[in-house]
């Protein structure tokens, strides 16, 4: 069988019995890692630190990408925007796209301009951070729009 080190170097061919005792000098095992070939391909490492290192890379997520929203209504606060902004920033940093909501109740439904002040306010301080996704829409009794991560 071909036989690679610990380190990663090529010992040659050595028979079965030859490579056991290589290993066990080292306080290591023998572990064949490629059987089809021709000869069969063996490597002495620490099997069981090997074991727990490709645990260990499973258990490693990626980070999905969530949906976060913030609702603002017409007659918000600037100290309110301000925050909601903060947290919306804090959102693209930690790369999840924000959905800017402009919410109209009742009579804030005949001022629709001031939704949208608020509405470009909010997006010309997101985009510093950000990209637009999605445009500025109104859909029925708000204004949507959403901006991804840089």
């Amino acid at each position: 069988m071909r036989v690679i080190s610990a380190i990663g170097e090529q010992l040659g061919i050595l028979n079965t019995a030859e490579a056991i005792a290589r290993a066990r000098e080292l306080s290591l095992d023998l572990v064949e890692v490629a059987p089809t070939e021709r000869p069969p391909v063996c490597r002495i490492m620490d099997y069981g630190k090997f074991k727990y290192e490709k645990r260990k890379k499973s258990h490693h997520h990626t980070h999905q990408t969530k949906i976060k929203e913030i609702r603002l209504r017409p007659k918000t606060g600037e100290h309110d925007i301000e925050f909601k902004v903060k947290q919306a920033k804090g959102f693209l940093q930690h790369k999840d796209k924000v959905q800017v909501s402009v919410v109209f109740r009742g009579r804030e439904n005949a001022h629709i301009d001031e939704g949208e002040r608020v509405m470009q306010h909010v997006l010309q301080q997101l985009l510093e951070h950000g990209k637009l996704e999605a445009p500025p829409l109104k859909q029925g009794s708000k204004i949507i729009c959403t901006v991804a991560p840089k």
